[in-house]
């Protein structure tokens, strides 16, 4: 007879991987770095356990979206008082903060719960080509589309 096996702390190992978002459409982008965020491309996943890897974006000022979003998606936030609405285009939120315009998306795709909020502390997003974790060995991830 088998017997599942469940990831813990102890047993789980993790990779660093680096992702170039020049060129790249951001809900594909933002699905594929969820799901190695989350773990579910091992084998070991398992939902109530931290399994996933870490990711960093580079380029992310080159993102691209299709279509007319730009344009015609808007982000929200309130400030919790009267009249404190404030809207941003996206075309808008990628000019003025391109490394949170990615870290939205991508988080946006987590749980949103403590266990979401963990896995999304392991994403490192740069608007440029450079990033200060070349000690960690990162691997070149390709994403498709």
């Amino acid at each position: 007879m088998r017997q599942t096996t469940m990831a813990n702390a102890a047993t789980i190992e993790r990779k660093w991987y680096v992702v170039d978002a020049a060129g790249q459409t951001l809900g594909r982008l933002a699905s594929e770095v969820a799901t190695v965020l989350r773990g579910k491309n091992k084998p070991t996943y398992t939902p109530h356990v931290d399994t996933g890897d870490y990711v960093i974006i580079i380029n992310a000022d080159k993102v691209v979206m299709t279509g007319k979003k730009l344009e015609n998606t808007k982000y929200y936030r309130h400030s919790g008082w009267l009249g404190g609405l404030k809207v941003k285009t996206a075309k808008q939120f990628l000019e003025q903060n391109p490394t949170g315009f990615v870290e939205a998306a991508v988080k946006g795709m987590l749980p949103h719960n403590t266990l979401g909020r963990k896995q999304g502390m392991k994403l490192f997003v740069y608007a440029g080509d450079k990033h200060p974790h070349a000690a960690q060995n990162p691997v070149e991830m390709k994403v498709k589309g």
